[in-house]
């Protein structure tokens, strides 16, 4: 345990409901327990975090814990990634697919003990056009969804299932070109998916091959096909990541890692950077940031 961790803690008070004791109050009682220096801040509504790097450098601060989900967590990481600081994170959004990846619990005080541990590994991130990635972008229907989720005042993983469902009626696909070293392809799909981590969230696989840390993006292409097959068959083997066997490569989906890619977005379809819906556009360079910050 590290004795003399000074500790920033950012609560995202829109993120999804926790239940038991206020977060606020836990982090308290934990962190004067084991003698932590610690202060407790909200998130800012506009994602501009820049105001953290004087803060960090003044106060010495070691460890940034985020209390929130991956559009937080992305915002954040982006802002001081080139500081010498450790990130933690206390999951509290509706998917939180950074945190299963890496093995953190939902659970307030199994999140802290990891925090609290102080092991931490280096893990990669991407860039989208510039703009900083952590774990999983899209483009198509899954931004369709997340565009749609931004605009609710009421969050939490129902509401994002409910989107969901609602946006199945009247799903579409659009026209892509991918290039990447390894090939190059046109194809009319429902989304593309550039994936770090594993999951969309929620335990939900996308890319079952996926690390936080091998140097290497998994892109995910979910193209047109039976539409009585979509919600069963193609979501079934995307939900437990079994799409990769044999079997299962009429579906519809192409699945391939690299390190850099370009997706020519013919069609203006929408576009999502962990989660959160972000302007599009009809060329998307995609690129991988190896080792990109600290995570707990």
């Amino acid at each position: 345990m590290r004795r003399y961790a000074a500790s920033l803690y950012l609560i995202n008070p829109r993120a999804g409901v926790q239940k038991g004791k206020p977060l606020p109050q836990l982090i308290e009682e934990r962190c004067k327990a084991a003698q932590y220096p610690f202060e407790i801040v909200h998130t800012v509504a506009d994602g501009n975090y820049q105001f953290l790097i004087e803060k960090i450098e003044q106060q010495q601060i070691t460890d940034v814990i985020i209390c929130g989900g991956d559009g937080t967590i992305s915002a954040v990481a982006a802002a001081i990634r080139h500081l010498h600081v450790n990130m933690g994170i206390v999951p509290r959004g509706s998917g939180n697919g950074l945190a299963f990846a890496a093995g953190i619990s939902k659970e307030p005080h199994k999140a802290l003990d990891v925090i609290f541990k102080g092991a931490t590994s280096v893990v990669d991130a991407f860039l989208i056009n510039g703009q900083f990635s952590c774990m999983l972008s899209g483009i198509g229907f899954d931004a369709k969804v997340a565009h749609d989720f931004d605009r609710e005042r009421k969050r939490g993983f129902w509401k994002y299932v409910k989107l969901v469902i609602k946006n199945l009626f009247s799903i579409r696909t659009w026209q892509f070109t991918i290039e990447s070293a390894e090939k190059k392809f046109t194809a009319d799909a429902y989304f593309v998916s550039i994936a770090n981590s594993n999951q969309f969230g929620n335990h939900f696989t996308i890319a079952p091959r996926a690390s936080l840390n091998d140097g290497l993006l998994d892109i995910v292409v979910v193209e047109k096909s039976n539409l009585l097959l979509l919600p069963f068959r193609v979501l079934w083997h995307i939900r437990f990541g079994t799409f990769t066997k044999p079997e299962a490569k009429s579906y519809g989906i192409t699945y391939f890692q690299t390190a850099a890619v370009v997706i020519q977005n013919h069609e203006g379809a929408p576009l999502h950077i962990d989660g959160d819906g972000k302007a599009t556009d009809k060329m998307l360079k995609v690129e991988i940031l190896k080792n990109a910050y600290r995570l707990l």
